[in-house]
C-alpha cells in the first residue's frame, strides 16, 4: 500500500530540498510504489457491465424543437429545465451513457459563496434544484450530502477575502461564519491549524452525487415529455444559409438517423470544440488533466466539511470516512489529442506533477501522512482562458448554442446554468446577467487558459490583471519599433490594464517604465521566469483591499482634472457606422433616446433586449450624408450614424446590433472602425484654452455646444471632435484616423504644457465618473437592470410615439413602480470599497454594491448599489429618505448617506463650462 507521505518523498527526494518536518516520515515497511488503481469514489457510476454500445437507447424522432448533445451535468440540467419551462419536444444525445465524459470522476463540490453576486445566485439555484426540487418531483434522492464548507486562510488577504464573501452572503440569506484558528480546530479536530489566520465556515455547503443527480434529471425532464437518447454519438450539424445570408443550424447527423432542428446545444464538455467544428463555429476551450487521489479510512474524519486551502491550491472532499484530495498546480498537463472513444476512461496519474497537492494536504492535516491512498482518479476536464464557460448562441451560427467549458465547476454551476441556458433558447436572453460567460464576448477573450488554470485558487483582488496574453491589440500610443522601444505613453509611466486584448491607460507611475513582458508561465515547463519585472511589481503592490500604495497617483490625476486639464487615452473604444436604406428604421428600434436629431449631433442612450434590460450605454452622433471620407466618415445617400463604445463591451454591442438587425430584417451596414482611429479625451476647467490652440474651430458654447460633433483640423490633420465628457467636467473627445494620432497627440500635450496638462488613465476615470454619478455598463448597469431601475429615464423617449425594443417592458415598470432601483451612498469614514458589499437599511439586509470607488473631489469613498423593499413593495423616494443605511465591509458596519443625486455638481453646470 502506498502513502502520502512516502509519495512526496518519492517523487521529491531527487529534485527538491528536504521537505519540512511535517512531511516527513517515519519508518515503516511498506511499498514506496504508489497505487495503480485507478477508480472513482462513487458506490455507483452508469458505465455499462459490458462496455459494449448496443444502440441507441431509443428511436430517434424525426425532429425537435431543440437537441441537447451531452449527457453530463449542463446537458442534463438543461434538457430539465427546457422541459420545465414547458418546451417538451426536446431530445438529449448522448454517444455513450450520461456522466460518461468528465461529470462521472468530478468531485461534486458545491460551495455556494463565490466573489460574484451572479455566481452566488446561479451556485442558490443548483442547490436547490439537488436538494429539494428534483427529490419533491421524482420521490428520487440525488445523493446529496450537506456536510458544509471550510475555506482556509493562510494571511491577511485571504482572510480579508473570505470577509468579503460573508457580507455578501447576508443579503442571499447564506449563513456563513469567519472562525479563528481555536474555533476551527474544534469544528475540525484532525486540521493544523498553527499557521492559519482563521477559516470561512459555510454549514449548508456540500457535495454532489454525479450519476444520482444526472440520473434523476433526466427522469424528471422524461416525466415532461422530453427525450433522452444515450450509444446515440452525433456525427455532423447541418447548417443553411437563408435569404439574407445568414447561417441558421438545420438538422443533426447521427449513425441511426437525422434528426431535423433549429437549435442545437452543445453540451460536449471536452469534446465541445469537435463538435463546435461540425458546424464551423469555434469554440475557444482546451482540454487539462485533472487529478485527486482518494484515500483510505481515516479515523476522525467523519461528517468534517469539505476543505478548500486556497493558498495550498488544494482541496479536501469528504469521502465517508476517507478523504478525496486533489488541487491545481502551475504546470497541468494538456490533453492535445482528444478521443472520441474516451468515455468512463482515466489517465495514469503523474505523480511529479500531483506531488506539490499531497505536500499542502499533510500540511492541513497531518493524519494523511500516515495514511494509504486507495485509488487515484485523473481525467480530463475542460478550461477555458479566463476561467468563465462558454454559454449562448454562437456568433457563426445562429440557433447553434453553448454550454461548455465549465473549468472544472460543471456540477455545482450546472443548475443555475441550465436554466439560463434554457432560458436564453426559448426567449432569446437569459434571466440574469451572463455577460461573462457569453460565447459573443468569449471570442475576443485572448487571455491565456494557463494562467487561468494556475490561478484558479488565487485571491480574487479588485484590480489584478493578466500577465499572459499581453500586447495583442495595441492602439496608436501603444506602439513601439526597433527605434523606440517603448511606447510613448510607456516612456511616461504608464501602467497598462488588459481589456479584451487591448492595452488601454490604467494608471502613470511616477518611477521608470513598466512594460509587460512576454508571459514566462510563472517559471512551470522550464521557462526561465522574468527578472527584474517591473509590470508585475507594481501588480503585486495592488493585492490588497485597503488603499494601494499609489492611491495618491490616482488622486493627483482625478483632481488635476477635476481644477485643470488630462488627456485620456480611449483609443480602445469600439468605434462603428451604421448606414442604409433602413438606418433610421433601425436606429428608432434599436436606442432608446430620439438620435435622429440635426446633424452635427451626439446623443447618450442605451440598448435594450426584449425584457427592457440594458444591454449596452453609449453615444450615438448622426452624421451628414455624403461621400465617403474613411475612417471619419463613410458614404451615404441617407442616414448614417457613428457609434462610439466602450471598448470593453464593443464586441457584445457589435453581436447585440447584429442580432436585432437580423431579427427585424433591416437593410443596413454595420461597419467596424475601431482599429482604424485612436481616441484622446481632453477633459477640465482648461480644456478649452488647451484645444483653441490646436482646433481650427470655434469652441464657444455658442458655436460648439455640449452634446455635438464636427470634423474639423488639428494639428494640420484631420479629426472628429465631440463635446461629450465621461469624468463630469468641460471637455472633448478627439477621434483621430490612426497615422494622425501621434502628431494630434504631441500638439495637445504642447499646447497644455503651460497649463500643467497630464496623462491619466482608467483608474482616473473610475473614480471620476462614480463621483460624478455616471453609469459604468455592466458594473452599476447590467443586462438585468432596466434604465428606469439604473436611473436613466432621460435617455428613454418615452414621450414619443417612437416604438423601441423593450418600450413594453418600461411602461409597464413605469406604471407598476419600481420594485428595485439604483441609489448612491457616501459614507465619511477613510476606507475602500469596491462592490458587493452589504447595504442595510433600518439593520435589514436589502441589496449589495456594484460599484464604489472613492471620489477624491469630495474626499469620501462613494459607491452604487440596487435596492428592494423587504416587503415587495415600491421603493419610492420617501423609503429611501426614510431610511437609515449602513454598509458592510468584511464584516465591519458604515454609517452611509443615500443620495437620490451625486453629491458631485448636481445641476451640471461643469460640463456646460460654468465653473464658479
Amino acid at each position: 500500500m502506498a502513502f502520502l507521505g512516502s509519495a512526496v518523498r518519492r517523487v521529491v527526494s531527487a529534485v527538491r530540498p528536504p521537505l519540512s518536518p511535517l512531511c516527513r516520515t517515519t519508518t515503516r515497511s511498506y511499498s514506496s510504489e504508489p497505487t495503480k488503481e485507478k477508480s472513482v469514489p462513487y458506490e455507483k457510476t452508469l458505465k455499462q457491465a459490458d462496455g459494449v454500445s448496443s444502440g441507441p437507447t431509443k428511436p430517434l424522432p424525426r425532429s425537435a424543437d431543440v437537441v441537447v448533445i451531452g449527457g453530463g451535468s449542463l446537458g442534463c440540467q438543461t434538457i430539465y429545465h427546457l422541459a420545465k419551462m414547458g418546451l417538451t419536444n426536446v431530445v438529449l444525445l448522448e454517444r455513450d451513457r450520461l456522466t460518461a465524459g468528465t461529470t462521472w470522476h468530478t468531485a461534486g463540490l458545491l460551495w455556494q459563496l463565490r466573489p460574484s453576486d451572479v455566481e452566488v445566485e446561479l451556485l442558490a439555484h443548483t442547490r436547490n434544484v439537488i436538494s429539494k426540487d428534483l427529490e419533491e418531483e421524482t420521490g428520487l434522492h440525488t445523493g446529496w450530502i450537506q456536510n458544509g464548507g471550510l475555506f482556509i486562510a493562510s494571511n491577511k488577504q485571504r482572510l480579508d477575502e473570505y470577509k468579503r464573501l460573508m457580507s455578501l452572503g447576508k443579503v442571499y440569506g447564506i449563513e456563513s461564519h469567519v472562525l479563528s484558528p481555536a474555533e476551527t480546530k474544534d469544528l475540525y479536530p484532525l486540521m493544523n491549524v498553527d499557521d492559519l489566520y482563521g477559516t470561512l465556515y459555510v454549514p449548508k455547503d456540500g457535495t454532489m452525487d454525479p450519476a444520482g443527480t444526472c440520473t434523476t434529471l433526466t427522469r424528471a425532464a422524461s416525466a415532461r415529455g422530453a427525450t433522452v437518447i444515450e450509444n446515440c454519438p452525433v456525427t455532423g450539424i447541418q447548417v443553411r444559409t437563408d435569404d439574407f445570408g445568414m447561417k441558421k443550424v438545420k438538422a443533426v447527423e447521427t449513425p441511426h438517423g437525422t434528426i431535423e432542428t433549429p437549435c442545437v446545444v452543445n453540451c460536449a464538455g471536452v469534446w465541445a470544440a469537435k463538435l463546435g467544428e461540425m458546424a464551423g463555429v469555434k469554440v475557444p476551450l482546451i482540454a487539462m488533466h485533472h487529478a485527486y487521489v482518494v484515500t483510505e479510512r481515516i479515523e476522525g474524519i467523519q461528517n468534517m466539511p469539505n476543505v478548500r486551502d486556497h493558498d495550498a491550491s488544494v482541496y479536501l472532499r469528504l469521502q465517508g470516512d476517507a478523504l478525496s484530495v486533489g488541487g491545481y498546480e502551475q504546470n497541468p498537463i494538456f490533453w492535445e489529442e482528444v478521443s472520441d472513444k474516451f468515455a468512463f476512461s482515466l489517465f495514469d496519474l503523474d505523480w511529479d506533477v500531483f506531488t506539490q497537492h499531497i505536500e499542502g494536504a499533510i500540511n492541513r492535516v497531518p493524519a494523511l501522512e500516515q495514511t494509504g491512498i486507495k485509488s487515484t482518479v485523473c481525467g480530463p476536464e475542460s478550461f477555458t482562458a479566463d476561467h468563465k464557460p462558454l454559454m449562448g448562441e454562437a456568433p457563426e451560427v445562429r440557433g447553434f448554442f453553448l454550454g461548455c467549458g465549465f473549468n472544472s465547476a460543471g456540477m455545482m454551476l450546472g443548475g443555475g446554468c441550465g436554466r439560463e441556458l434554457a432560458h436564453w433558447i426559448i426567449h432569446g436572453r437569459p434571466e440574469k446577467d451572463m455577460y461573462g460567460y457569453d460565447i459573443r464576448i468569449t471570442m475576443k477573450r485572448f487571455h491565456h487558459s494557463h494562467e487561468s488554470y494556475a490561478k484558479n485558487y488565487s485571491v480574487v483582488f479588485p484590480f489584478d490583471e493578466p500577465l499572459a496574453s499581453r500586447n495583442m491589440r495595441k492602439d496608436p500610443f501603444h506602439q513601439t519599433g526597433l527605434v523606440q522601444p517603448f511606447s510613448v505613453l510607456t516612456e511616461q509611466g504608464c501602467v497598462f490594464q488588459e481589456r479584451h486584448g487591448w492595452e488601454r491607460p490604467g494608471w502613470f507611475n511616477k518611477s521608470k517604465p513598466a512594460p509587460v513582458k512576454d508571459y514566462d508561465y510563472y517559471g512551470a515547463y522550464d521557462i526561465k521566469k522574468n527578472v527584474n519585472y517591473k509590470y508585475n511589481e507594481l501588480l503585486g503592490k495592488e493585492y490588497t483591499f485597503d488603499f494601494p500604495p499609489h492611491h495618491d497617483v490616482i488622486k493627483s490625476e482625478c483632481l488635476s482634472c477635476r481644477n485643470g486639464v488630462a488627456v485620456f487615452d480611449m483609443s480602445y473604444f469600439g468605434k462603428f457606422y451604421l448606414t442604409g436604406p433602413d438606418a433610421k428604421k433601425a436606429a428608432d428600434w434599436l436606442f432608446t433616446a430620439d438620435v435622429n436629431k440635426k446633424p452635427g449631433s451626439t446623443v447618450y442612450t442605451c440598448m435594450l433586449n426584449k425584457r427592457g434590460g440594458a444591454e449596452a450605454d453609449l453615444t450615438v452622433s448622426r452624421l451628414e450624408p455624403g461621400s465617403a471620407n474613411l475612417p471619419l466618415a463613410p458614404e451615404s445617400n441617407g442616414e448614417a450614424y457613428y457609434l462610439a463604445i466602450g471598448g470593453g463591451v464593443a464586441e457584445h454591442n457589435w453581436n447585440h446590433i447584429r442580432t436585432v438587425l437580423q431579427d427585424q430584417g433591416f437593410r443596413c451596414q454595420l461597419t467596424d472602425y475601431s482599429e482604424d482611429m485612436g481616441m484622446i479625451s481632453i477633459q477640465g476647467p482648461k480644456s478649452r484654452e488647451v484645444l483653441q490652440e490646436v482646433l481650427e474651430a470655434d469652441l464657444s458654447n455658442e458655436a460648439f455646444p455640449f452634446s455635438s460633433h464636427k470634423v474639423v483640423k488639428a494639428a494640420g490633420h484631420q479629426v472628429r471632435a465631440m463635446r461629450l465628457s465621461f469624468v463630469g467636467e468641460l471637455g472633448w473627445e478627439l477621434h483621430i484616423p490612426r497615422d494622425s494620432c501621434l502628431p494630434v497627440y504631441q500638439a495637445v500635450m504642447a499646447a497644455g504644457a503651460k497649463h500643467s496638462i497630464i496623462n491619466s488613465g482608467y483608474r482616473a476615470i473610475d473614480s471620476l465618473s462614480i463621483e460624478k454619478g455616471y453609469r459604468h455598463w455592466h458594473a452599476d448597469l447590467r443586462p438585468d437592470d432596466t434604465p428606469l431601475e439604473a436611473g436613466l429615464a432621460f435617455t428613454c423617449k418615452l414621450k414619443s410615439s417612437i416604438p423601441f425594443q423593450g418600450r413594453d417592458r418600461l411602461e409597464k415598470q413605469k406604471e407598476e413602480g419600481l420594485r428595485r432601483r439604483i441609489v448612491c451612498f457616501t459614507i465619511d469614514e477613510k476606507v475602500p470599497m469596491f462592490g458587493l458589499e452589504a447595504i442595510f437599511r433600518n439593520g435589514v439586509p436589502i441589496g449589495h454594491l456594484r460599484r464604489s470607488d472613492y471620489g477624491f473631489f469630495i474626499d469620501k469613498t462613494i459607491a452604487y448599489g440596487y435596492i428592494r423593499n423587504p416587503d415587495g413593495g415600491v421603493v419610492s423616494a420617501d423609503f429611501i429618505k426614510s431610511g437609515e443605511f449602513t454598509l458592510e465591509r468584511m464584516g465591519v458596519t458604515y454609517k452611509a448617506k443615500a443620495h437620490l443625486k451625486s453629491p458631485f455638481d448636481p445641476e451640471n453646470k461643469r460640463v456646460k463650462g460654468i465653473y464658479a
